[in-house]
């Protein structure tokens, strides 16, 4: 296929989620991006049991095989999500910021409400080298982290004709296209 090799970005929910995870962490010169929703972290699950139990919430996350890269990755995940607990986002998060040098991460968080009035909270993870003029952020987060307020284990923004689709927003697949566009695999 003749695609830009510095622009493959990986993606899924739930299962498909934690895969994404995975490739992106087993292959962080392949993947410019990755976008998880509603899945779980790598090294949480070796077998049926293990994988239950961080469904439900008790994460034991691994330390990283290589500590010093993390693909930018981009978040969703419903605070009312009985299938995978939202812990798991925080720890999908806590593994990209494992892979940053040591306090070189800056946390900003806002909150809103879709078209469709959904709530939610997003927190972006800056470089701090990359601030600009002590106020001004880089434009684009390394990491980015989406609480859906009252939303379960469906793909944000989707069609109701889908099955596990929040029409009620805001839309997963745009932010993730968003977050992609702006990101080029170095060389």
């Amino acid at each position: 296929y003749h695609i830009n090799p510095r622009c493959v970005f990986i993606a899924g929910m739930s299962a498909g989620g934690a895969m994404a995870a995975i490739m992106a962490e087993g292959y962080p010169d392949l993947y410019a991006a990755v976008g998880i929703h509603s899945g779980l972290p790598v090294g949480v699950a070796s077998d049926l049991p293990s994988a239950l139990a961080a469904m439900r919430g008790a994460v034991r996350v691994t330390k990283r095989l290589d500590a010093s890269t993390s693909v930018p990755v981009i978040v969703f995940h419903g605070d009312q999500d009985h299938t995978e607990s939202s812990k798991n986002a925080n720890s999908i998060i806590a593994r990209y910021l494992e892979g940053q040098p040591t306090n070189s991460t800056t946390a900003v968080q806002d909150q809103g409400t879709s078209q469709q009035g959904r709530q939610y909270a997003r927190i972006r993870y800056y470089d701090k080298s990359a601030m600009l003029d002590n106020a001004k952020l880089a434009p684009e987060p390394g990491a980015e982290q989406w609480t859906l307020y009252g939303s379960g284990h469906t793909w944000s923004g989707g069609n109701s004709a889908g099955s596990y689709t929040d029409p009620s927003g805001p839309d997963a697949s745009r932010e993730m296209l968003r977050f992609f566009l702006s990101r080029r695999l170095s060389t």
